[in-house]
C-alpha cells in the first residue's frame, strides 16, 4: 500500500464534543488530529469578544478541554495537532498552550501561523472601491466591521510541519486545509500537484466537521447505532489522494457509502468550481466503495489550477436584532400564538412612532411546532396542534428601539392569549446583526508568516503559472430523460438520500440516489424551477434569486444550489434556521414519480 497517513478529526465547530480528542487518542493511532472552530458567525463572535478582551479572540474550548485533559497523550503518542484555534489572536492561543504545557512539566514546538488578519488594512480596502463578490455591494465602513481575514489554504501549515513544529496553530484558513497541510507536507505535493490537491482537500471536507462524517445528519438515522458514543472520523490517505474513511474500533456511529457521500456534497456550490487557496476542486467524478464494515474508500477527485486569489471574509456590525420565544399550550395554540405576537409587534409600531422613532427594518414569526418553517409546504392539520412556541424576531437600527420590545415581551402573559406560559429558559436577546462581506485579493498581497521556536519566516503565495479559467471545466453529460412509462408518487426519501448546508446567504442541498436507475426520475423531478417553487418561502425578498442543479454522475447525485435563501444567513438573519440543516429534511418530503417497476425491485 506504500505510506498511509492517519488523520482524526476532532472537532467540527466552535462548541463540538469534548469526548472526541479523547476517543481518538484511545483508538485511532493518528499520526494528525485536526480540530476546526471557526465558521463565519464564530469569527464576528471573537471579534466582538476580542474588542472587548484584547487578550482574547482565540477559541479557549480547544486550550481548556481539549489541549488541557489530553497533554500527556498527545506527547506519549507523538500525535500532531493542526486546528484554527487561533482564530484572531493565535499569539495568546500558543501562550496559553505553553502555560498548560509547562504546569504539566510537558514542553512541544508549537507553530503559528498568521498573516490573514486584515484589519489593519481596512482603509486601504476601503478605498479600492471594492465591491461585494456576490452582491455588488459596496464596502463597509470600516467603523463597524468585527473582523476581516484572507482564507489562506495548506502550505503555510506544511511550510510550518516541515520545521519541526509538533502542533500548528492557525487564524483563518479554509477549513480542509487542516487536513491538506499535513498530507502536502508527508507526501511532498507540489503546488502543481491538482488531482492530489483536490483529493486532499476533499479529504480536509470529510472530516472537518467530525462526526458528520461518521453518522451524524444521516438520512437513515435509525440505521446509526449509539448516538451517546459515537465514533470521530478517521481517514487513512495515500500519496495518490485516495483515502479511506473509517472511526476508532468499538464506538457508535456509522461509516458507509451513503453517509460519506452526504457529506462530500455538504456546504458544496459548484462542484466542478469549488475554489480553494491551493487548487479548484473538482468532485463530479468521485466515488465512494465500502472495504468492509466502516471502512469506505473515496477516490476520482480532480483539480483546476488555482484562482490566484484569496477570498477575504469581512464581518460588520449592521443594526441589531432581537429574538424571545413565547409558549402557548391549549384549543387553538397556533391560531392564538400567531394573533398575540402580531399585537406585539403592533404594539411595538405605536411605541416607536409615539417616540419618534422609525420602524423595524424587519421582523418574522415563526410557530414552532405548527411548521412555519415550511412555508406553503406546510401540513394544515400542523395548526392544530395545541402547543406552539412562537418564535419573534425583530431588527432595527438601534439596540434602545429593541429594548422597548423586551421590556413588553412578557406583558402578554397576563393580558392576551388564555394558555401563555411565560419563557423560564432565560430572557430575550438583543444582538448586533452580523453581516458577511466577501472580496477576492491577489494571493501575493497577503503573504502568511510562520513562527516557530526562534524562527519566524514568511511563506509567499506565488500565483499560478496558468490561473483557474472556467472553459477549463467540462460539464458531465447529463443522463438522458426517462421515456413515458407508468408511475405512481412517493416522497424523495424512498428513493433518495440528501444533506444540506449554507454558504452566506445561499444553501445547497446534494441528492444521492439510493440506487443508480432511481437518478433519471430524480433529475426529472428536482428541475430548478420545481426547487424554486417548493422553497418559494425561503426566497422572499430576494433580489435575484435562483437555483442552479449540477450532475455528479461519479456519486449518482445532483447538487441543488439555492441562491439568496437564507434572509442573509447566520447572525444576520431572523430565521429559524439561517443554517440551513432541515433544508433537505424538508425537500425529502416532496413527492416524485418514479416508475412502480423500479419500487418492485
Amino acid at each position: 500500500m506504500g505510506k498511509v497517513v492517519r488523520i482524526g478529526g476532532a472537532g467540527g465547530f466552535l462548541g463540538d464534543s469534548s469526548v472526541a480528542a479523547p476517543q481518538l487518542l484511545k483508538g485511532g493511532k493518528l499520526d494528525y488530529m485536526i480540530l476546526d472552530y471557526l465558521a463565519e458567525a464564530t469569527m464576528s463572535a471573537l471579534g466582538q469578544l476580542k474588542a472587548a478582551r484584547p487578550d482574547q479572540g482565540f477559541a479557549r474550548d480547544f486550550t481548556e478541554w481539549v489541549w488541557k485533559d489530553n497533554l500527556q497523550e498527545l506527547k506519549a503518542q507523538g500525535v500532531r495537532i493542526v486546528t484554527n484555534a487561533g482564530g484572531l489572536n493565535p499569539q495568546a492561543c500558543r501562550a496559553r498552550m505553553e502555560e498548560l504545557a509547562a504546569a504539566a512539566g510537558l514542553s512541544f514546538k508549537i507553530a503559528v501561523v498568521e498573516g490573514d488578519d486584515l484589519m489593519d488594512r481596512l482603509g486601504d480596502l476601503a478605498a479600492r472601491g471594492l465591491t461585494e463578490m456576490f452582491t455588488g455591494a459596496a464596502f463597509p465602513d470600516p467603523g463597524h466591521v468585527f473582523t476581516a481575514n484572507a482564507y489562506f489554504g495548506g502550505r503555510p501549515i506544511a511550510e510550518a510541519l516541515a520545521a519541526g513544529a509538533d502542533m500548528v496553530i492557525t487564524g483563518r484558513v479554509v477549513d480542509s486545509a487542516l487536513a491538506l497541510g499535513p498530507l502536502m507536507h508527508e507526501f511532498g505535493w507540489s503546488d502543481d500537484d491538482h488531482d492530489r490537491l483536490s483529493a486532499g482537500s476533499l479529504a480536509g471536507h470529510v472530516i472537518e466537521c467530525g462526526a458528520q462524517a461518521t453518522g451524524g445528519l444521516f438520512t437513515d438515522w435509525e440505521e446509526v447505532p449509539d448516538w451517546a458514543h459515537i465514533g470521530y472520523p478517521v481517514i487513512e490517505c495515500q500519496a495518490d489522494g485516495s483515502f479511506v474513511v473509517t472511526k476508532p474500533p468499538g464506538t457508535g456511529g456509522l461509516v458507509s457509502p451513503a453517509a460519506v457521500a452526504e457529506q462530500i456534497l455538504y456546504e458544496v456550490g459548484d462542484p466542478q468550481g469549488y475554489a480553494l487557496p491551493d487548487v479548484v476542486c473538482d468532485f463530479t467524478q468521485v466515488q465512494v466503495e465500502a472495504l468492509g464494515p466502516d471502512r469506505v474508500r473515496v477516490t476520482g477527485a480532480k483539480g483546476y489550477p488555482a484562482s490566484g486569489a484569496y477570498k477575504v471574509c469581512i464581518t460588520f456590525e449592521d443594526g441589531y436584532r432581537f429574538i424571545g420565544a413565547m409558549p402557548v399550550v391549549g384549543r387553538d395554540a397556533g391560531r392564538k400564538a400567531q394573533r398575540q405576537a402580531e399585537a406585539l409587534l403592533e404594539r411595538l409600531g405605536d411605541m416607536l412612532r409615539d417616540r419618534n422613532l422609525p420602524p423595524l427594518r424587519d421582523s418574522r414569526i415563526e410557530l414552532l411546532g405548527a411548521e412555519s418553517s415550511y412555508g406553503a409546504q406546510a401540513r394544515p392539520e400542523a395548526l392544530a396542534v395545541r402547543e406552539v412556541v412562537a418564535r419573534v424576531g425583530a431588527e432595527h437600527e438601534s439596540a434602545q428601539a429593541l429594548g422597548l420590545l423586551a421590556r413588553e415581551f412578557a406583558s402578554p402573559t397576563t393580558s392576551m392569549s388564555v394558555g401563555s406560559t411565560g419563557w423560564f429558559g432565560g430572557a430575550p436577546t438583543i444582538t448586533p446583526v452580523a453581516r458577511v462581506y466577501s472580496v477576492l485579493l491577489p494571493r501575493t498581497e497577503v503573504p502568511a508568516t510562520v513562527s516557530v521556536g526562534d524562527r519566524t519566516f514568511t511563506v509567499e503565495a506565488a500565483p499560478p503559472a496558468r490561473p483557474f479559467d472556467p472553459a477549463m471545466v467540462v460539464r458531465p453529460q447529463a443522463p438522458a430523460a426517462p421515456a413515458d412509462e407508468a408511475v405512481v408518487q412517493v416522497p424523495l426519501i424512498e428513493v433518495a438520500w440528501a444533506r444540506s448546508g449554507d454558504k452566506g446567504d445561499a444553501f445547497n442541498i446534494g441528492v444521492i440516489a439510493r440506487r443508480p436507475d432511481y437518478l433519471p426520475w430524480i433529475r426529472k423531478a428536482l428541475t430548478p424551477q420545481a426547487v424554486k417553487a417548493f422553497f418559494a418561502h425561503e426566497f422572499e425578498g430576494a433580489k435575484a434569486p435562483e437555483v442552479i442543479a449540477y450532475d455528479l454522475p461519479g456519486l449518482q447525485a445532483l447538487n441543488l444550489h439555492c441562491i439568496q435563501a437564507l434572509g442573509g444567513g447566520q447572525f444576520s438573519s431572523l430565521r429559524l434556521d439561517p443554517l440551513a440543516k432541515g433544508k433537505a429534511q424538508q425537500l425529502l418530503d416532496m413527492p416524485i414519480d418514479i416508475p412502480a417497476r423500479l419500487l418492485a425491485r
